[in-house]
C-alpha cells in the first residue's frame, strides 16, 4: 500500500524538532489514569475493593510491580500491583482492543519471571513455587458505545475452535465513561472524579472548543468543585501535558486510519479495474483471432480502439495471441 504524505499539521506530531507543539517533555510519559492511581495507593486500593467487593484498608500492604519497558523487552503495562496474594494488571484504553487477553498473557509471563527471579526460586526444583493469583482488568473510556462490563477471552484468538485449550485467560473490561458503572463509581471516588473530568473535556470539545481551552476549562471547573483538586492543583502542567499528548495522538491515529481505508479502497478499485481491463483485452484478442483476423490486423485494431502504445499492444498480443 502506498503511503500518502502526512499533512504538515500532523507531521508535527512525529517530528522531533516540532514535537513541543503537541507533546510534552519526554520525561512525562504516564497517561493521566496511570498517573493518578500510581500516586495514590489508597485510591488504588479503593478501586480494587470496588471491583472485588472487599474492604481492605491498609494501603501500605499494596506492592506496585508495574513493568518497566526499559528492562522488560519493551513491554510496559499501565498498572500492576500485588495485594492479598492477588496480582492485578490494570490497563486503561481509549480504543477498543480485542488483543488485551494476549497482551495480559505476555505481561503475566514477565511479572511471574520477576517474582521467580526476585525470590531466587528454582523452577526445576521439587518445591512448588507459590504465585499470586492473576486478575486482569481493562478500564475503557473511548467514544464507542460499550456495555458496562464485558469479558474478553484469550481462547477467542485460538485457531482450532474444536479443541478445548489447555490455557485460558480472562480479561474484564469496564466502561468508565461518565454515567456507566455507577455502582463501582460510587465505591471509588477517584475513579468517578477521573470519569467526570474526562467527560467535561469531551463535552467542551463537542461544542467546538479547542483542545487546550477544553482542558483548561475542565481543570478550573474541577478544582472549583473539589473534584480531583489535589491532583490538578499540584500537577496542573503535567496533567495538561498528558492530555494534550493523548488527545492529539488519538486524533492523529484516527486520521491515519481514515487515510489507510481510503488508500485501501483506491488500490482495490485500481486492481479491479486493471483486472477487468486486462480481461477485456484478452477477450478482444481471442475473438479477433477466432474471426480469422491476422496478428497484425488485430494489433492495429487494438492500438486504434484503445489508448495503448504499440509496445503495450505488442506485449498484450504476445501474452494472449499464442
Amino acid at each position: 500500500m502506498r503511503v500518502k504524505e502526512i499533512p504538515s499539521a500532523l507531521y508535527q506530531v512525529f517530528t522531533t524538532g516540532r514535537r513541543q507543539k503537541f507533546l510534552v517533555n519526554r520525561k512525562v510519559k504516564d497517561r493521566l489514569f496511570r498517573f493518578i492511581f500510581s500516586k495514590d495507593p489508597a485510591a488504588l486500593l479503593q478501586l480494587y475493593n470496588a471491583l472485588n467487593g472487599t474492604e481492605y484498608e491498609d494501603a501500605s500492604a499494596l506492592e506496585i510491580v508495574t513493568l518497566d519497558n526499559i528492562v522488560y523487552m519493551s513491554m510496559k503495562n499501565d498498572l500492576a500491583f500485588i495485594v492479598t496474594g492477588v496480582l492485578n494488571l490494570y490497563e486503561h484504553q481509549s480504543t477498543v482492543n480485542p488483543n488485551m487477553p494476549l497482551r495480559c498473557f505476555l505481561y503475566l509471563g514477565q511479572e511471574y519471571q520477576k517474582i521467580v527471579t526476585k525470590g531466587h526460586n528454582n523452577i526445576y526444583g521439587t518445591r512448588l513455587i507459590k504465585l499470586p493469583t492473576p486478575q486482569c482488568v481493562v478500564f475503557y473510556n473511548g467514544d464507542r458505545a460499550k456495555p458496562d462490563e464485558e469479558i474478553l477471552l484469550l481462547s477467542d484468538a485460538f485457531q482450532n475452535i474444536e479443541m478445548k485449550p489447555d490455557v485460558e485467560l480472562k480479561v474484564r473490561v469496564f466502561n468508565i465513561n461518565y454515567g456507566h458503572n455507577e455502582k463501582i463509581m460510587g465505591k471509588c471516588r477517584r475513579l468517578w472524579e477521573y470519569s467526570y473530568f474526562v467527560h467535561q473535556i469531551n463535552c467542551s470539545l463537542e461544542i467546538g472548543n479547542p483542545l487546550r481551552d477544553a482542558v483548561d476549562q475542565a481543570v478550573v471547573h474541577c478544582i472549583e468543585n473539589d473534584i480531583m483538586a489535589d491532583i490538578l492543583e499540584q500537577h496542573r502542567m503535567e496533567v495538561f501535558g498528558m492530555l494534550l499528548t493523548e488527545y492529539n495522538e488519538k486524533k492523529t491515529m484516527r486520521y491515519l486510519r481514515k487515510e489507510a481505508k481510503e488508500e485501501a479502497w483506491e488500490e482495490a478499485w485500481e486492481e479491479a479495474w486493471e483486472e477487468a481491463w486486462d480481461q477485456g483485452i484478452k477477450t478482444a484478442i481471442r475473438m479477433s483471432k477466432g474471426l480469422q483476423a491476422t496478428y497484425e490486423q488485430t494489433m492495429e485494431h487494438l492500438i486504434k480502439e484503445t489508448s495503448l502504445t504499440e509496445a503495450q499492444a505488442r506485449a498484450y498480443m504476445q501474452k494472449y495471441w499464442f
